[in-house]
């Protein structure tokens, strides 16, 4: 996987990084700014107002210059500011400042800036750079005789500024620097992971089902590996039943062709006598009763594996094992096999798909007899527990080798193929037996012994209104 996605991911947070600084440079500057001068706007209007009490308290008539001196110079150190007083026509009596504007006239002096405001600039273009001036009255006998005004300069206002946003500078530096452990936990948790899962779903892709995607997390990526993992896994037993599954087909198919165009092609340039045709027709016949029995059979494994294709009534499943039996007498004769028919109730009724049931039933005593010995006997009992109802089929033939039980479920398996008796079988009888079982939401077992027999035992749910009789 290209880093594109990591890449992508680290430009992402140094934008959010840089466009996050610049909105707190501006935002922490103005609201800095603003706090400070509101700050210091009050901190000298409190002064200018209690310079001002102090002249309104003095019995002095005049604003004597002696009396107030004193106290300008001290507060103005105290400051860093320039203390007027003026009268009522803005004439500068007194100043307490480094300028010197002692008698000079304020032009277009306005009266009516008094109280708690407060206005930044060059104060009537007096001042060479800015400044923050408060002005306070100072008031006798309910009239206001002058007005105390104070001037402190905008840069001691930025120092303190600038000192406040350093310590904001150098916090969102430190966040910002910390934050990296974000891309590096990003880079752990997420993209190694994801390039392990890209790389596997890629080599999955072209085929290679064998690579395995190792991860030890167990988050939502982990999660994700496994089922990928459990995927590939499903993929490459399809695709072995894929590749098992033609070449079995290719194989039981060529078989019969094989015979019928040699049989016909004997037929035809006279090396079968005349007397012989017969016999060699009934082989062809046999051969293409082959050939429909495995076309029939794959047909029923394509219907099995759509939902929904059972169609369910209540019925006798002793009555369909009678009939099922029946339909096998002449085998039977032939090889001196019989029937041992046990019945716990003369009517055992179930509920299920009939058809389905009685091709269970012939696919299994078929096989039963393919493989039980000359003059022996097949054991058929029904019996009921519960819900439940108990059918069992068992021979006394050549049974199962123990490695070969669980797979005998499998599609075109044949146990032993090169010693088995069942020659012409297709393998697919006993999957669709498992497939109609466990559609009815039902299970079947196998029993067998080599060289003793087989059994084989499932189960059907009592009928939901059972008959009378």
């Amino acid at each position: 996987m290209k880093k594109s996605l990591f890449l992508k991911f680290i430009a992402a947070y140094i934008i959010f990084g840089v466009l996050g600084f610049s909105v707190v440079a501006i935002l922490s500057s103005r609201l800095t700014y603003r706090y400070l001068v509101q700050e210091r706007a009050n901190s000298l209007y409190s002064e200018a107002t209690l310079i001002a009490t102090t002249y309104s308290e003095t019995k002095d008539t005049s604003l004597s210059e002696a009396v107030v001196t004193e106290q300008m110079n001290a507060v103005s150190t105290f400051l860093d500011a320039d203390i007027w007083i003026v009268d009522r026509n803005g004439v500068i009596l007194s100043d307490a400042g480094k300028e010197g504007y002692k008698g000079q006239q304020i032009e277009a002096f306005d009266t009516t800036r008094t109280g708690a405001r407060y206005e930044v600039g060059t104060y009537h273009n007096m001042f060479q750079s800015e400044v923050l001036t408060v002005m306070a009255p100072v008031t006798r006998a309910y009239m206001t005789s002058g007005y105390v005004i104070i001037h402190n300069s905008i840069d001691n206002i930025l120092s303190s500024q600038y000192e406040i946003l350093n310590i904001v500078y150098i916090t969102a530096l430190i966040i910002f620097i910390l934050s990296l452990f974000i891309l590096v936990v990003f880079y752990i948790i997420v993209y190694r992971p994801l390039n392990k899962i890209t790389i596997g779903a890629t080599k999955y892709a072209a085929g290679d089902y064998s690579y395995k995607i190792e991860t030890k997390s167990r988050d939502e990526m982990g999660y994700l590996a496994e089922t990928l993992n459990f995927m590939s896994d499903e993929i490459s037993k399809a695709d072995d039943y894929q590749k098992q599954f033609i070449a079995n087909v290719s194989h039981d198919f060529r078989s019969p062709l094989t015979s019928i165009k040699g049989y016909l092609e004997a037929i035809l340039d006279g090396t079968v006598p005349k007397e012989l045709e017969e016999k060699y027709l009934r082989r062809l016949i046999s051969e293409t009763e082959r050939l429909t029995k495995l076309t029939r059979s794959m047909l029923n494994l394509g219907t099995l594996d759509k939902k929904g294709f059972l169609s369910r009534t209540n019925f006798d499943i002793n009555r369909v094992i009678r009939d099922v039996c029946a339909s096998f007498e002449m085998t039977c004769q032939q090889k001196e096999i019989v029937f041992e028919l046990t019945f716990a109730e003369k009517k055992e009724m179930v509920y299920g798909d009939y058809p389905k049931i009685q091709q269970v039933l012939y696919n299994l005593i078929d096989n039963a007899l393919k493989f039980s010995n000359p003059k022996s006997s097949i054991k058929i009992t029904t019996g009921s527990r519960g819900s439940k109802v108990f059918i069992s089929v068992k021979d006394t033939g050549i049974g199962i080798p123990k490695k070969d039980v669980q797979k005998i479920w499998d599609r075109f398996y044949k146990a032993d193929q090169s010693r088995g008796k069942d020659k012409h079988g297709t393998g697919l009888g006993l999957s669709i037996v498992k497939s109609i079982i466990s559609a009815h939401g039902e299970n079947i077992d196998c029993i067998s012994t080599e060289g003793v027999g087989t059994e084989f035992v499932f189960t059907l749910p009592v009928a939901y209104y059972p008959e009378q009789e």
